[in-house]
């Protein structure tokens, strides 16, 4: 069943989603941009210009969406209005060689983000401080805190060799779901 048509927005592949509190729904993709899906099912870009858009979260009190520029090597916030809309758009940290991938909010602020090319996951401050990393031994491609008490970090992890090899790495099946206790709950939406 079709909830929204996002072609006459773009015509290009849409990524990833995010839905808040209020029913709206985030969706992002080609070229840089971010559309909004109201619960009632009308569709408009609420973003764009945004540099290879991947990761989404909107903190517990639907009033920021946190972006990941992967390309950019930062996270991007926008604070949302009542009504969906997008506004203030702000560096919320610059990661410096940082590459965030997916990402998601704990109870202290802090965001962890996944890092395919360092092959890791980074917590960090509003800002930029770095308060925790995970080294592994792949790319780290996605992350999100659950389990009992929202405190446990799974992290979705899998070979990378770079963008032009992606298909022999998907038929090398080198995909893991790795977990570790997070230092605080996982919050927010998704």
């Amino acid at each position: 069943m079709t909830h929204a048509d996002l072609r006459a927005l773009s015509d290009k592949a849409w990524n990833e989603i995010v839905v808040d509190g209020r029913g709206n729904a985030y969706i992002n993709g080609g070229p840089g941009i971010i559309a909004l899906v109201t619960p009632d099912t009308a569709a408009r870009r609420v973003a764009d210009d945004i540099t290879f858009l991947n990761g989404m979260a909107v903190t517990p009190d639907n009033g920021t969406l946190i972006i990941a520029e992967s390309h950019g090597k930062r996270l991007t916030a926008f604070d949302i209005a009542a009504d969906g809309t997008l506004s203030n758009r702000r560096v919320w940290a610059d990661l410096g060689d940082g590459v965030p991938d997916g990402i998601c909010i704990d109870a202290d602020n802090a965001v962890w983000y996944a890092n395919v090319p360092n092959k890791c996951c980074v917590r960090v401050r509003e800002g930029g401080e770095v308060l925790q990393t995970i080294n592994i031994d792949r790319g780290c491609f996605a992350c999100m805190l659950g389990g009992t008490g929202n405190r446990t970090l799974f992290l979705v992890a899998a070979e990378w060799r770079g963008m032009e090899h992606i298909p022999e790495v998907a038929r090398a099946r080198t995909g893991q779901v790795l977990t570790i206790e997070a230092p605080a709950p996982g919050v927010g939406w998704p």
